[in-house]
């Protein structure tokens, strides 16, 4: 079984996902569940098309994504938040 790392992204009415590790794989659907199953689907397709046209598939990468939590107060204290306030002084 192999892992390729994919990016999940939110839309205004959808969600969309492709994977850096095979370009040209992309998938979209109403719910990031939805999204998912549809790219499993297209990324299965992908791989088999390539496999039937003899053409190199993408090994994954091993590259990984997560998320750390910082407070959210921090956002408001970089470059520009002093910026803004060193013009309001």
């Amino acid at each position: 079984m192999n892992n390729y790392l994919v990016i999940y992204e939110p839309g205004e009415h959808n969600w969309s996902a492709f994977s850096p590790d095979v370009p040209g794989c992309v998938a979209t659907g109403k719910t990031c569940e939805q999204t998912e199953r549809n790219f499993q689907e297209a990324l299965t397709l992908h791989l088999e098309a390539l496999a039937e046209d003899n053409e190199e598939i993408p090994a994954p990468s091993g590259i990984m994504a997560g998320y750390v939590s910082v407070p959210a107060t921090l956002a408001h204290k970089g470059p520009a938040a002093r910026r803004e306030t060193a013009r309001i002084s």
